[in-house]
């Protein structure tokens, strides 16, 4: 006969539980470079594996052959510049097969997709840091992705100084674009999380890992139990 449950096994149980509802939906892990949020997808990995949720993960760019090519050519430091515009449309064309390739199957068959990154990057890095228009950068979007928006946004907040400091000091090209681009990158996201509130959800990724997780676990449940 089994002894009473432990507040580890209720943790356990409660993580479970909140994994399963996430079953069937988009998710996209956003934030500027440096926010943690690959350490929380870890995380959110391993909990979904745990649970024995089906998911698909992608990361943008790449995840596709095409992908993989594209993203090499925008984060190598060897190609040196390349105009805002460009970038702009290599992350679609990127995006354009991951969508078609990958991301529209998958929830076709019910699975959860859980991404690194999709177009609120590109709202943030080429529109509100790099000056290119947001309606233009939606227009080319909604060709991309057919339209398709993520249920949940997942972003993780965190200031630009302690951003730089989590950083290799082997920055790719994106990285390396110094704090006030990084600060306006930051600021681009923000303001698309207070005029999306309802698909956006804010953490503040400037505290300790497990603390981050367990922002993460809240916001998850809270989303969840309105789907």
């Amino acid at each position: 006969m089994s002894g009473p449950a432990t507040g580890h096994e209720h943790d356990q149980a409660f993580v479970r539980s909140v994994m399963r509802r996430l079953a069937g939906k988009f998710i996209v892990l956003e934030g500027p470079d440096g926010s943690g949020k690959s350490t929380q997808s870890r995380k959110l990995s391993a909990a979904l594996d745990d649970a024995g949720v089906t998911y698909t993960p992608v990361r943008e760019p790449g995840g596709t052959p095409v992908g993989e090519k594209i993203r090499e050519a925008l984060l190598t430091r060897e190609i040196g510049s390349m105009s805002v515009r460009c970038e702009m449309l290599l992350y679609m064309a990127s995006r354009a097969e991951l969508c078609e390739s990958v991301i529209l199957p998958a929830l076709q068959r019910g699975e959860l997709v859980l991404a690194d990154r999709f177009v609120a990057s590109t709202l943030a890095y080429q529109g509100a840091a790099g000056g290119l228009p947001s309606a233009d950068i939606s227009a080319v979007a909604r060709v991309a992705t057919r339209g398709l928006m993520p249920d949940l946004i997942l972003l993780f907040d965190v200031d630009s100084e302690t951003a730089g400091k989590r950083l290799s000091p082997l920055l790719d090209r994106m990285e390396a674009k110094g704090l006030a681009f990084h600060t306006r990158v930051r600021q681009g996201y923000l303001e698309q999380a207070r005029n999306d509130p309802r698909r956006y959800a804010v953490l503040d990724a400037s505290r300790r890992p497990e603390d981050v997780w367990r922002q993460l676990l809240h916001t998850l449940d809270e989303r969840g139990q309105a789907w």
